[in-house]
C-alpha cells in the first residue's frame, strides 16, 4: 500500500504530517482504528506523554482513545485543513480534509473537536 504521508522534524514543533500527493475538499485522508483506554486508565495516562496523542472518547467523553496509524500525529491549528470525525460503533477515527490539501502541505487538525474551535489548549501553541 502506498503511503500518502510522511513524517518530518520541524524546530521547536517536532514532528509533522505531510502530505505526498493532492487531496481535494471532502476527501477521506485516513480512517483509523483505536485502542480504546478505559475511564480509569486514561485518569493515569493523563500523567504521561500518551496524553498529547489521545482523543477524548465514549458517550460522555470520559474516556480516551490512541488512533493509530497517521491519527494520532496530525499536528493542531487553530486554521487546520483537516477533521477528524469519530466513530464510537466502529471504533475508528476518520479525519477528512476541509479543503484542497496539496503535496507538501502539513495536515493539521483543531485538537479542541471542532474545526474553528479557539479553545486555548493544554500546551503552548507554535
Amino acid at each position: 500500500m502506498e503511503a500518502f504521508f510522511k513524517i518530518r522534524l520541524f524546530p521547536r514543533k517536532g514532528r509533522y504530517v505531510f502530505a505526498k500527493r493532492d487531496f481535494t475538499r471532502d476527501s477521506v485522508l485516513e480512517r483509523a482504528p483505536i485502542i480504546e483506554i478505559s475511564r480509569e486508565d486514561w485518569q493515569i495516562i493523563q500523567k504521561t506523554c500518551l496524553h498529547n496523542y489521545a482523543f477524548g472518547w465514549g458517550p460522555d467523553q470520559d474516556q480516551a482513545a490512541i488512533a493509530l496509524g497517521w491519527g494520532s500525529l496530525f499536528n493542531h491549528s487553530y486554521e487546520p485543513n483537516a477533521f477528524y470525525r469519530k466513530n464510537l460503533r466502529e471504533q475508528m477515527v476518520e479525519f477528512i480534509a476541509l479543503r484542497d490539501i496539496r503535496s507538501g502541505e502539513e495536515i493539521t487538525v483543531n485538537y479542541s473537536g471542532h474545526p474553528y474551535g479557539k479553545q486555548p489548549m493544554w500546551f503552548e501553541t507554535a
